[in-house]
C-alpha cells in the first residue's frame, strides 16, 4: 500500500465495490421478483452499491467511479431495450442541461477570481460590517457566504483563507500574543461560511444541480433558479446567525479589544489599487447573467412559444433557459479575453463527471424498476408525518456527508428518502451541512491547515452546529419550503 500511497481504506473499498455489486446482483432477493423487470432492480442496486462503496471510500477518483453506469448499465441491462438503447440512456445524464448550468456558473466564477472582484467584493464587505472583533468575525462569515453563492465552497475557502490570515495577523500584532481562540473562530467561519453560502444558489455547490435535476427527472418539477433561491436563501440567513454566535462562544475569550482590523482591510483594499477595466467588464457580465437568471421565468414565458415553433415541439424548461444563460456568459468571457484559459483549469471538471454519474444512477434506479421497489420498501417512513420525514432525512443525511463528500452523499440520498420535493429540498441544503470534522467537506480540511484550527475545538463546535443545522432545516422544510415547492 506504501507504494502506491493508496491507504487502508481506500485498498478495502477497492475491492469492497465489486464484491457487495456482484453479491446484491447474484443473491436471490425480491430484485429478481418485481413484475415485469427481471434481474433489471438487481443490476440497478448492483450499480448503485458499487458507486457508493467507491465514493465514499475514495477508493478511485470520484469522477471514474461517475463513469461506471456508462459501462455497467447498458452490460447488465439495466435499461431493457437492448445494448444500444442502454448506451443512449446510460449517456444522455452526462449531457444534461444542469451540467452545462454548472460548467457555465463555474467558468463566470473562474472569471471573478481571474480578475480578482471576489477578493475586492469580500473585503467591502468586511469593511461595511465593522471591524470591532465580534463584527469582524460576522463579516469574515458573510464575506465568505456571500461569495460561496456564485463559485465553489473550495475556490471561496482558498481565497478567503488568506484574507483571514492577514486580518488576524494584523490583530495579532497589534495586541501582542497569539489569538488562539478568535484565531480558531475566525478560521471556521471561512469554513462554515463557505459550507453554508453554497446551499443558496443553485451554482453554489453540486448537491443543489443534483436535487434540481433529480427533482425534474423523477417528479416532473422544473425547479428554476428563482425558486431555488428562494429555498436556498432563506436557510442561508437562518444558519448563518447560530454559526456566528457558536464561533463567537470560541472567539470571546481572548478576542481583541478595539477595532485594530480596520487598519488590515483597508490595507489590503488599498493594495488592490483602483478598479480595473477586467473587473468592470466581469462585474457587468455576472451581474446581467444573474439578472437574467433570476428574471427567468417571466423571459422563458415570453420565448417558450418561439422555441417551441422552431424547435419543433421542443418544450423551454428552466434548465434549459439558465443552461444557456451561464454558457452564453462563460463564452462572452472566453470572447472578450476575461476568462484566461489557465483559468480554466480551476474549473471542478471532475464534479461534472460527478453530476452526470448521479444523474446517471438515478435514471437507472428510474428506469429499471428499482424505484419501485425502494418506494414499496420505504413505505413505513412515506407513512409517517412530514415533520418526522424530514428530520429524518437531514440527520442522515449530515451523518453521511460526514463521512463522503456533499455531492455524493445527496447522490445516495435523493434515492433513498421519501419522493416528496420538501424531503429532497431539505436532504440537498443538509448534505452542506457538516461542520464537525476536516473531512467532511474541502473548506474544513483547508481551515484545519492553518495551525490554529484544533480538532476537539471544531468537533465541539461542529457537533453542536450540526444539530442544530438539522432541527432548523426540518422545522424549515415544514414551515416554508413545503409551500415554496409545493
Amino acid at each position: 500500500m506504501e507504494h502506491t500511497g493508496r491507504t487502508r481504506t481506500q485498498g478495502v473499498g477497492l475491492w469492497l465495490g465489486p464484491l457487495v455489486a456482484a453479491a446484491v446482483y447474484l443473491l436471490p432477493s425480491g430484485l429478481h421478483t418485481l413484475e415485469g423487470m427481471g434481474s433489471r432492480p438487481a443490476a440497478a442496486a448492483a450499480v448503485a452499491a458499487w458507486m457508493a462503496v467507491w465514493w465514499f471510500t475514495e477508493a478511485v477518483p470520484m469522477g471514474l467511479t461517475s463513469l461506471l453506469p456508462l459501462a455497467l448499465f447498458p452490460l447488465l441491462g439495466v435499461f431493457g431495450g437492448g445494448p444500444l438503447h442502454g448506451v443512449a440512456r446510460s449517456a444522455a445524464p452526462f449531457v444534461d442541461p444542469y451540467i452545462f448550468l454548472f460548467l457555465g456558473g463555474m467558468a463566470v466564477g473562474a472569471a471573478l477570481e481571474a480578475c480578482g472582484l471576489h477578493r475586492r467584493l469580500a473585503l467591502h464587505i468586511l469593511s461595511a460590517v465593522g471591524t470591532s472583533a465580534r463584527r469582524l468575525l460576522l463579516g469574515v462569515l458573510l464575506a465568505t457566504a456571500s461569495v460561496s453563492l456564485w463559485i465553489s465552497n473550495t475556490a471561496t475557502a482558498v481565497m478567503m483563507l488568506p484574507i483571514a490570515m492577514a486580518l488576524l495577523a494584523q490583530l495579532e500584532a497589534a495586541e501582542g500574543r497569539r489569538l488562539r481562540g478568535f484565531g480558531c473562530a475566525l478560521m471556521l467561519a471561512v469554513a462554515y461560511g463557505a459550507n453554508l453560502g453554497g446551499m443558496g444558489t443553485k451554482l453554489g455547490t453540486p448537491g443543489n444541480s443534483v436535487f434540481a435535476g433529480y427533482a425534474a427527472r423523477r417528479l416532473g418539477h422544473d425547479v428554476g433558479f428563482l425558486e431555488f433561491l428562494s429555498v436556498g436563501l432563506p436557510a442561508v440567513l437562518l444558519l448563518l446567525p447560530l454559526a456566528w454566535a457558536l464561533l463567537w462562544r470560541v472567539g470571546r475569550a481572548d478576542a481583541p479589544r478595539g477595532a485594530q482590523g480596520a487598519g488590515a482591510v483597508a490595507e489590503q483594499l488599498a493594495a488592490l489599487g483602483p478598479v480595473s477595466r477586467a473587473e468592470r467588464t466581469v462585474g457587468v457580465l455576472f451581474a446581467t447573467a444573474a439578472l437574467l437568471w433570476m428574471l427567468g421565468d417571466p423571459l422563458r414565458a415570453l420565448l417558450a412559444a418561439q422555441v417551441e415553433a422552431l424547435g419543433g415541439g421542443f418544450r423551454l424548461q428552466a434548465k434549459h433557459y439558465e443552461a444557456a444563460v451561464a454558457m452564453v456568459a462563460a463564452f462572452t468571457a472566453l470572447a472578450l479575453g476575461r476568462l484566461p484559459l489557465a483559468a480554466l483549469r480551476r474549473v471542478p471538471w471532475d464534479t461534472l463527471l460527478l453530476l452526470g454519474g448521479g444523474f446517471a444512477l438515478a435514471a437507472g434506479i428510474e428506469g429499471s424498476g428499482l424505484s419501485l421497489w425502494l418506494s414499496g420498501h420505504l413505505g413505513g417512513l412515506s407513512s409517517l408525518g412530514l415533520g418526522t420525514q424530514l428530520l429524518a432525512a437531514a440527520s442522515s443525511t449530515i451523518l453521511l456527508s460526514a463521512l463522503a463528500s456533499n455531492t455524493a452523499t445527496v447522490n445516495v440520498m435523493l434515492n433513498v428518502v421519501p419522493a416528496s420535493l420538501p424531503v429532497l429540498a431539505v436532504t440537498a441544503l443538509a448534505s452542506s451541512c457538516d461542520f464537525a470534522l476536516p473531512a467532511g467537506t474541502p473548506p474544513n480540511a483547508i481551515v484545519f491547515g492553518s495551525g490554529y484550527v484544533h480538532l476537539p475545538t471544531m468537533m465541539r463546535v461542529g457537533l453542536l452546529l450540526d444539530v442544530l443545522a438539522a432541527l432548523v432545516l426540518s422545522l424549515y422544510g415544514l414551515v416554508w419550503v413545503r409551500f415554496v415547492l409545493g
